[in-house]
């Protein structure tokens, strides 16, 4: 039961994540489409790591599920507005961030003393870059916690870049691909069609927050709107 959870999960994520960068940012659709994205891959992300550590306490799937709810969560706190509950859940990310940025260290090391450069199939190169990433992440939610959430663009920048991450590291590795879609989409030049249109598609809309004067209100009532004055 666990697995077609995962599987339904997996299924609903890939079209409503779609929907959501497909649409017009901070229309109702967006809203929509975009909350129940975030719900399917939180439950994506725990299925994976629960799966995952059934097979062993290091399986990748683990560490992979646990980023996946991290950046779909943090995304989710970027457009609410600022609670009690925002702040502790910026904690317990952190805390989330900084262990598996430590974790992709010690692996990214195990893998480049290996005969060929590589732990549990992945080369310690991507290793290397995951851990960068988290630190980065990491590195903004110290900034939150210190600062407070941006508005305007910094803020809508956030909240993409993190959605849009979780949803392309799901085709990087092929195990979790070949769970959700037929063999022919497990290869390589695939799975590496969806990240870039993923990433594509993020980029382009980091430029359209950079260059629009007003940003839309992604969430209604939201005490602290996305509107900022181009500078």
């Amino acid at each position: 039961m666990l697995l077609s959870i995962h599987i339904a999960a997996g299924g609903l994520a890939i079209v409503l994540g779609a929907v959501a960068l497909l649409v017009k940012k901070g229309g109702t659709i967006h809203r929509r489409s975009g909350l129940l994205f975030v719900y399917s891959m939180l439950v994506l992300g725990t299925t994976a790591a629960l799966l995952g550590f059934r097979k062993s306490p290091t399986d990748g799937n683990v560490f992979g599920g646990l980023m996946t709810v991290y950046f779909v969560g943090t995304a989710l706190t970027t457009v609410r507005p600022v609670s009690s509950w925002t702040r502790r859940s910026n904690v317990a990310a952190l805390t989330v961030a900084v262990g598996l940025a430590l974790i992709d260290i010690a692996g990214g090391v195990k893998a480049f003393n290996s005969p060929r450069g590589l732990l549990n199939g992945v080369p310690f190169v991507m290793h290397f870059f995951i851990a960068g990433v988290m630190i980065l992440a990491a590195t903004g939610d110290v900034r939150i916690m210190r600062f407070g959430v941006p508005r305007g663009g910094p803020r809508l920048a956030r909240h993409l870049w993190r959605m849009c991450f979780a949803a392309g590291s799901f085709f990087s590795i092929r195990e979790r691909v070949a769970k959700i879609l037929p063999e022919p989409f497990t290869t390589a030049p695939m799975r590496a069609l969806p990240i870039l249109l993923v990433f594509g598609a993020m980029f382009y809309w980091l430029w359209r927050v950079r260059r629009r004067r007003t940003l839309p209100v992604l969430l209604q009532h939201d005490s602290m709107p996305l509107t900022t004055r181009a500078k």
